[in-house]
C-alpha cells in the first residue's frame, strides 16, 4: 500500500472555491481503482492550509488516476487557487 499526503496552501480568498472544488470531486477520486482512502484535514493554526490524505494499492494505481480524465479535470481546478505550490510525500506504511 501506498499512503500520500499532500500539503495544499491557497490563497485565503480561494479557501471556498478549494472547498467547492474538493467535495464536487471527492465521491469520484475515492472510486478510482486502487484508492482505498481520501480525506482531507484542514491546518487548525492557517485556515487556508489543507493536507490530503489518500491510501493506495500501490504506486501504479496513484499512476494511472494522475493521467485520468478526473484529475485532468481536478488537478487545473485546484492549481489556479495556489499560493505556494504543494509540498507531496508518498510513503509506505512499515509494519512490525
Amino acid at each position: 500500500m501506498l499512503v500520500r499526503i499532500v500539503r495544499l496552501t491557497f490563497r485565503p480568498e480561494a479557501v471556498t472555491d478549494f472547498l467547492n472544488v474538493f467535495r464536487a470531486s471527492e465521491d469520484r477520486i475515492r472510486q478510482q481503482p486502487g484508492c482505498r482512502h481520501m480525506e482531507l484535514w484542514q491546518d487548525a493554526d492557517a485556515p487556508n492550509v489543507f493536507c490530503t490524505h489518500s491510501h493506495w494499492d500501490s504506486a501504479e494505481h496513484l499512476d494511472a488516476y494522475r493521467r485520468s480524465a478526473l484529475f485532468g479535470e481536478v488537478w487545473p481546478a485546484t492549481k489556479r487557487l495556489f499560493a505556494a505550490p504543494p509540498v507531496a510525500f508518498s510513503v509506505h506504511p512499515v509494519t512490525a
